[in-house]
């Protein structure tokens, strides 16, 4: 039930009776009972110590709506990783959830919008603002006094708060306090102007000050984010040269202290690749219908259900079938498709000027080189489709029981183009 990549970990330290650890349970709403209820009754019989709490999620829907495969909105983590950073998720997701037990959305827009404007927009903007004077015109070093120690020190005394939203698993809350404290450090910068300083002779001092509080004050909301974002806290970390970057260390005011070249530390959301991950969600969805799905054997024996008649199926007219244009193909070439862990990609002969290219979802059954040279047949007047990897020109057919998937293919004597009837 428990898993760490942490070998140095033991089992006893969190589960024992005596336990002093903290262990959460973050869950579902679906599964309630078990959690609260089953789960808790086999701790206790075992002698083991229960949770110290049960934090229960809604359920999350897309664009207002159920996750859909035909929509591409049924995004798998795997697919959303090839396109977007999860920093992005993790955040949006954060400015959503709360302790209560409420169902969240994913709105595509609204999170493209979201991310920009307050991660990239609010937050990591300060340092870029600020930074470009001390790395140019200081020697990478913060200024040798805090020009607003009152402001620093209010961005400060906002750690507790937040921490205890945190704890409570008030996220949602937590975010909404940071991203205040960006609005009000980003009005400080804004009312100083060090770039119009900066033009001014004999205010060189000022801009010093002014750009190393907007550091000081980019530092505090980088910590307090840090729970939610962790890579961009490593990465602020690096470029402020800090041995620690928990909340304890956020009490220590930054002056005299030599900084890093600033390095760009989080990109815009491009729309396009949304759009992009939303299309590799309907191009995955159709590699999968192209083959039956093959469950794994269960190891108690279930009782064999009848397979269903040949009756029972859709009833269609000869003139619907006669619109299938199916051909015998040869494999000319078969290679495996980067990215993908379902599909080949086949170069099929079939009796035309040029061979198609197809994309079959049968990976997991068949090696590249036992296809080649392989009589299969295709539909071959299929709507061409575009997926990720390029265009399908056409479906192999392939038979499945539920136990293994075999290709389709004619008994000797037919050849590239023959069409099947």
């Amino acid at each position: 039930y428990i898993k760490t990549k942490r070998p140095d970990l033991s089992f006893d330290d969190f589960w024992k009776k005596d336990s002093d650890k903290e262990v959460y349970h973050f869950i579902g709403k679906d599964i309630v009972y078990f959690h609260a209820l089953f789960w808790p009754a086999m701790l206790e019989g075992a002698n083991y110590r229960t949770p110290s709490g049960l934090f229960v999620n809604g359920f999350l829907t897309v664009n207002g709506q159920k996750m859909s495969k035909s929509r591409g909105t049924f995004i798998k983590a795997e697919t959303y990783l090839q396109h977007l950073n999860p920093e992005y998720l993790r955040y949006y997701f954060a400015s959503k959830l709360s302790d209560k037990v409420e169902d969240s959305d994913l709105n595509l827009d609204d999170f493209v919008q979201k991310v920009n404007s307050d991660l990239v927009g609010k937050v990591v903007n300060i340092a870029s603002r600020c930074a470009k004077f001390i790395n140019s015109n200081f020697n990478n070093t913060l200024s040798n006094t805090c020009a607003e120690p009152e402001l620093v020190q209010s961005f400060i005394d906002a750690g507790d708060s937040i921490a205890q939203a945190y704890e409570a698993r008030e996220f949602s809350a937590a975010v909404r306090e940071i991203m205040a404290l960006a609005d009000k450090a980003n009005q400080y910068i804004d009312e100083k102007k060090p770039w119009a300083l900066a033009k001014q002779e004999g205010q060189e001092q000022q801009v010093h000050d002014v750009c190393s509080v907007g550091i000081n004050l980019f530092r505090q909301l980088a910590i307090y984010l840090s729970p939610v974002l962790p890579t961009l806290a490593a990465q602020v970390q690096a470029f402020l040269q800090l041995e620690s970057f928990d909340f304890a260390s956020r009490k220590q005011v930054l002056v005299a202290h030599e900084i890093a070249q600033f390095q760009p530390l989080m990109q815009r959301v491009d729309p396009k690749a949304v759009a992009a991950m939303v299309d590799a969600s309907k191009d995955s969805l159709a590699a999968a219908a192209e083959v039956p799905k093959v469950e794994k054997k269960k190891e108690k024996k279930a009782e064999k259900k009848p397979e269903p008649k040949v009756g029972e199926a859709e009833i269609i007219g000869i003139e619907d079938f006669m619109k299938v244009d199916l051909r015998v193909a040869e494999v000319l070439e078969a290679a495996t498709v980067e990215g993908s862990d379902k599909l080949l990609q086949l170069t099929l002969n079939v009796g035309e000027a040029e061979p198609r290219n197809v994309f079959s979802g049968i990976r997991e059954f068949y090696q590249p080189e036992d296809l080649k040279g392989k009589l299969v047949v295709m539909v071959a007047n299929l709507a061409p489709r575009k997926m990720r990897f390029g265009i399908s020109n056409g479906m192999v057919l392939a038979a499945g029981n539920g136990e293994g998937v075999w290709v389709i293919s004619p008994e000797s004597g037919a050849k590239a183009g023959d069409k099947v009837s």
